[in-house]
């Protein structure tokens, strides 16, 4: 049965009509440079059915919940209309942004809530603003928070694998792609944020000013503030890139390899990205015979390499090589070069020379192919992890060479280094305990395609998580999901109770993004964060 709204809808919709001329009121004297219309918050309120139902789920496609509303702004001088009236409210609703709806636990959902629907913002002009400045390091863009990435047509020191999600939502997340490990995540690489906050404020935040909502809201997971608008670094974008896979059947050299090309990246002689994927040996051999990279007679070599070796698996190395007219003549020889110090299995490097765009949207075009084949708009029970880097082997061992020896194709697997140094300990992001200088990303994108994929794959990621666990391995999940507060505070670690404490001064009614399931929502008078109510 498809979601529907409830009666609350109507009650909720009608409670605003009271207020209307207190919105207009306010806005007049702190929203000055807005049009007063944009206030009328009734009229942006969506009830119908096409609405409801888009708004109960998400990318995973795991977790139902049936919002009162969706939420339609035209400015951020709305959203803080509609949060000033929510807080006035004995019991307030909760209240999510949404951008394209990518979280997979329902995370971007709002049970008997308010949907925030932050791309009706951009259906107007983008505002973008680039500074041009003579230094690299001056060049940045004012990005609303409900612009893709593939909107922009600029070019980010860091770009996500998927470009058709939105700003806000990755800054609140992280942001990590293979250009992390040597530019850090996306939340490292900005100068300035306009957050709408939990009390209705919005308030302009950097490293020097309201630094605090700063660092809370990259990676914060939306619940310090709506993100609005992001000053981004940027960088000159290269012509083509020299789109390279160099395959292992050996985990120990494919992290020595990979640990080696994060190693320097200053120095200008290796990857400009690098990541890497694991390839159980039943993906190649039982799995679907197309890829994006590959060749069909190129997926056969590698089958015939699992075969020979008896491996569990086939370990990539995925780089890339930027170049433009002026570098052209000699990055063939700077390719060549880079390869001779790599121990990668003879005769089995991988070379695409293609536009920097079409590297870009890589994953874009490989959706596309999923929805022709009615694979994409499945169950999507991701685990993202990051794992210690004295622990990576362990955890090869365990996972892929044990708990998924056997396990059916369903999806990539992603495995590649970063050095924490990129990374600003003063945000909320948490990243793996201990003090190693690298640490690992581990994505197991994998999707249920077929019944009963899901209760598998869901048994899969348990045991993984019970491993690490057992074994004490120390990971930290990404784009994290928590069953219970305990989890959470295991999760923060030692930022827990600064964390609570900014939630108390930027969402005390504890409104903003509940589907986390980090901080319960005030009752009885308690604030959101404090410890009475955790």
């Amino acid at each position: 049965m498809m979601p529907r709204a409830c009666p609350a809808t109507f009650l909720m919709v009608t409670s605003f009509l009271p207020t209307i001329n207190h919105f207009h009121m306010v806005a007049s004297v702190d929203l000055a440079d807005d049009d007063i219309s944009s206030l009328d918050i009734v009229s942006k309120i969506h009830t119908d059915h096409d609405s409801i139902t888009k708004a109960s789920s998400d990318f995973g496609h795991i977790v139902e919940a049936v919002p009162n509303g969706v939420f339609h702004p035209t400015s951020p001088a709305d959203i803080v209309a509609l949060i000033r009236h929510l807080i006035s409210q004995p019991k307030p609703f909760a209240v999510v942004p949404r951008g394209q709806g990518h979280s997979s636990r329902g995370q971007a959902l709002a049970p008997g809530g308010t949907v925030i629907a932050m791309r009706s913002m951009g259906r107007g002009d983008h505002n973008h603003h680039v500074n041009m400045s003579s230094s690299p390091d001056q060049l940045w863009v004012d990005a609303g928070g409900e612009q893709l990435w593939a909107d922009h047509g600029l070019a980010p020191r860091v770009w996500t694998d998927y470009l058709h999600i939105t700003g806000g939502g990755t800054l609140s997340n992280g942001g990590i792609g293979g250009q992390a490990f040597w530019h850090g995540p996306q939340i490292s690489n900005v100068h300035e944020l306009d957050v709408v906050t939990g009390m209705g404020e919005m308030i302009t935040c950097s490293p020097d000013k309201n630094s605090d909502l700063f660092f809370a809201a990259l990676g914060g997971l939306g619940q310090f503030g709506i993100i609005t608008r992001a000053r981004i670094v940027l960088e000159p974008a290269p012509k083509r890139v020299l789109w390279v896979r160099i395959a292992y059947t050996d985990v120990d050299t494919f992290t020595s390899d990979q640990e080696l090309l994060i190693s320097e990246p200053s120095s200008g002689s290796g990857f400009d990205y690098v990541e890497g994927q694991v390839q159980l040996n039943r993906t190649l051999t039982e799995g679907r015979r197309s890829s994006s990279f590959f060749s069909a007679s190129e997926l056969d070599q590698l089958a015939k390499l699992v075969l020979d070796t008896g491996s569990t698996a086939i370990y990539y190395i995925e780089g890339a090589m930027y170049y433009d007219d002026d570098t052209a003549s000699f990055v063939d020889q700077k390719l060549e070069s880079l390869l001779e110090e790599l121990n990668f299995v003879p005769g089995f490097a991988f070379v695409r020379d293609v536009s920097y765009v079409e590297f870009l949207d890589r994953v874009g075009r490989e959706e596309q192919k999923l929805r022709a084949a009615g694979a994409w708009d499945v169950p999507h029970p991701w685990l993202n992890l990051f794992v210690p880097r004295s622990r990576i082997l362990d955890f090869d061992a365990g996972v892929f060479r044990g708990i998924l020896r056997d396990a059916k194709p369903a999806g990539p697997v992603l495995m590649y280094p970063m050095n924490r140094g990129r990374w600003d300990g003063r945000m909320t992001a948490a990243t793996p305990g201990g003090g190693e200088g690298v640490f690992y990303a581990v994505g197991m994108l994998r999707s249920a395609v077929a019944a009963g994929d899901l209760e598998r794959l869901e048994r899969e990621n348990a045991a993984v998580r019970a491993f690490c666990d057992q074994e004490g391995v120390g990971c930290t999940q990404y784009l994290p999901h928590h069953a219970s507060p305990d989890g959470w505070r295991r999760h923060f670690g030692e930022k827990w109770g600064k964390l609570a404490a900014l939630k108390r001064r930027y969402d005390p009614r504890g409104i903003l993004s509940p589907g986390q399931g980090i901080f319960p929502a005030a009752a009885g008078g308690h604030e959101a964060g404090s410890d009475d109510s955790l």
